[in-house]
C-alpha cells in the first residue's frame, strides 16, 4: 500500500499528512468526522452516522468489481480527512466521468489536508483511472471548498436550485467539473 506525504502547517511546527487507501478499521473515524456539526452541513450525509454502517460501506469499497477509490488523510496516525472518486452511474457512455467527494475534520480545515487529498485523487484520475472528467457539487456558500476546487482546475458549470435539504432549508449547489488537461494518447 503506497502512501504519499506532504508537509504542511504554520511555521515553525510542520505537520506531515499521509494519504492512503481507506480501510474498514477507519469506520469510527468516518462516523465521527461525517457527523461533526461543523462538517455535516457541507456534506450530503445524514446526521447521527452509524459506525456499523460505515464499517459495512468501507468493506463494500473493497469488494470485487467495485471501481471506487476512497482515500484518507492521516496526521500522527489519526484520520483527519477523506476523499473519493466514484463512478457516476452504470451508463457505459459515462465511464469517462467520476464523481468526487471530500470531507475534512473541522479542526484540520484550511491546513493543507484538502489539498493533499485533492492532489492524490487527481493524480490517480489522470494517471491511472482513465478519467477524462471529474464532477462534483458544492453548496454555493462554501467559499473555502469552491476555492480549493478552483485551485485544482475545476470550473463552475451551473447552479442547482433547492438541490438538498440542509438544516431545515433547501440549499443551492454549484455543479463543478474538471476535464483532464492532457488526456492520454496512443503514441504515433
Amino acid at each position: 500500500m503506497a502512501t504519499n506525504s506532504t508537509s504542511v502547517g504554520d511555521p515553525p511546527a510542520m505537520t506531515t499528512i499521509t494519504v492512503r487507501r481507506a480501510r474498514t478499521g477507519d469506520a469510527e473515524a468516518f462516523a465521527r468526522m461525517m457527523g461533526d456539526p461543523q462538517v455535516l452541513p457541507g456534506l450530503l450525509q445524514l446526521p447521527y452516522p452509524s459506525i456499523e454502517a460505515w464499517r459495512t460501506r468501507l468493506a463494500e469499497h473493497d469488494a470485487p468489481g467495485r471501481h471506487d477509490l476512497l482515500l484518507v488523510a492521516e496526521i500522527d496516525g489519526a484520520v483527519v480527512g477523506n476523499g473519493g472518486l466514484n463512478p457516476t452511474g452504470p451508463a457505459l457512455r459515462r465511464r469517462h466521468a467520476l464523481g468526487l467527494g471530500i470531507a475534512v475534520a473541522a479542526e484540520w480545515q484550511r491546513r493543507g489536508v484538502g489539498s493533499a487529498l485533492m492532489a492524490a485523487l487527481i493524480d490517480a484520475a489522470d494517471r491511472w483511472l482513465g478519467c477524462l472528467r471529474i464532477e462534483l457539487t458544492v453548496f454555493t456558500d462554501n467559499a473555502a471548498a469552491i476555492a480549493l476546487y478552483r485551485k485544482f482546475g475545476f470550473e463552475l458549470e451551473g447552479t442547482h436550485r433547492a438541490y438538498a435539504l440542509r438544516d431545515g432549508s433547501y440549499a443551492d449547489v454549484h455543479a463543478m467539473a474538471r476535464l483532464h488537461p492532457n488526456p492520454p494518447r496512443i503514441p504515433g
